[in-house]
């Protein structure tokens, strides 16, 4: 009778937010694929370095938010026999993918632009403005709509951060082409490229790092499990808590196991499921907790414990 779990699930809301988030995917990958390729046009006539940047760029969001929406749809599918969790870590890896493609590009663009600052050649700033205005608004639409998003996740975090990206590149990139039809400083267009990298690197070491928590199982970082064990030990007839381990699913989805140590007169009192609720609804209540797993020991079970724990 000193075993049990208690569980608490936020599945449908999540389900709704997920599919939500792949409209946003699906009318940000129209618009990111539309203007990739007017701007490559762009570069080609106008032989921009800092346009050709941006376009490369936006190339490699169309692809991040291709893998994303490819991932959102893998994450959806049910538990299996196997996969009891589900497949919602597709998206965390989509994440780190996404993660790691705008790392090797930002170090392609810092390599580009380095070269270029020794002979930046020449660089039709007219055609080239006018290009960047068109990613301009591009990247605002996008922007727009992602950013309604409030789920937290990390995989359309990552294709979000990629449009930022985009956005700051086409400013920086308009910002060149005036300098150069200003002054006609040349540089200007392979420091516009460095400026986009510099704006991209940052940012996707964020991203990996966010990912790899949670592929790591470390605890997520907004959840005190000091105070979680305080919270769970002040409870009427509880007595220790320990053997806590807390992890994330998948973004917006924590989740948490302890075994709970609790006075017989506790559970004549309440019963195993009483007590379980009360764990579960304290966790869920006040740490927003809504998958937890929790084992009801009571105190005659301690000395067990400690017996199969020195075997």
């Amino acid at each position: 009778m000193g075993h049990g779990h208690g569980h608490g699930h936020g599945g449908g809301g999540h389900g709704a937010g997920r599919a939500a988030d792949r409209r946003r995917l699906k009318i940000v990958l129209a618009v990111t694929g539309s203007v990739m390729v007017l701007q490559a046009v762009g570069s080609v006539l106008t032989g921009s370095l800092a346009l050709l940047a941006d376009s490369a760029h936006m190339a490699m969001d169309a692809g991040g938010v291709l893998l994303a929406l490819g991932a959102s749809y893998v994450a959806a599918r049910p538990a299996g026999e196997r996969s009891t969790f589900g497949y919602h870590r597709a998206e965390v890896l989509a994440a780190l993918v996404n993660a790691v493609v705008l790392l090797v590009l930002g170090g392609v663009l810092v390599y580009a632009g380095v070269t270029r600052l020794a002979d930046p050649g020449e660089v039709d700033a007219g055609p080239m403005v006018l290009f960047a205005l068109t990613g301009l608004v591009a990247n605002g639409v996008s922007m727009a709509v992602l950013s309604r998003s409030d789920t937290g996740s990390l995989n359309l975090r990552g294709a979000m951060m990629e449009v930022m990206a985009d956005l700051l590149g086409s400013v920086f990139a308009i910002a060149a082409g005036v300098v150069i039809l200003l002054t006609d400083w040349q540089q200007a267009d392979p420091v516009a490229s460095l400026l986009i990298a510099a704006m991209i690197v940052p940012r996707a070491l964020t991203l990996a790092r966010d990912a790899l928590r949670v592929l790591l199982e470390v605890a997520p970082e907004d959840l005190d499990l000091a105070e979680v064990t305080r919270h769970i030990k002040e409870m009427d007839g509880v007595v220790d808590v320990h053997d806590l381990h807390a992890w994330t699913i998948t973004s917006g989805l924590p989740s948490l196991s302890a075994h709970v140590t609790v006075t017989d007169e506790a559970l004549a009192a309440y019963g195993v499921g009483g007590m379980l609720d009360r764990v579960s609804n304290c966790v869920a209540g006040h740490f927003e907790v809504q998958h937890a797993t929790f084992q009801i020991e009571p105190v005659s079970h301690r000395a067990h414990e400690d017996l199969g724990e020195a075997h």
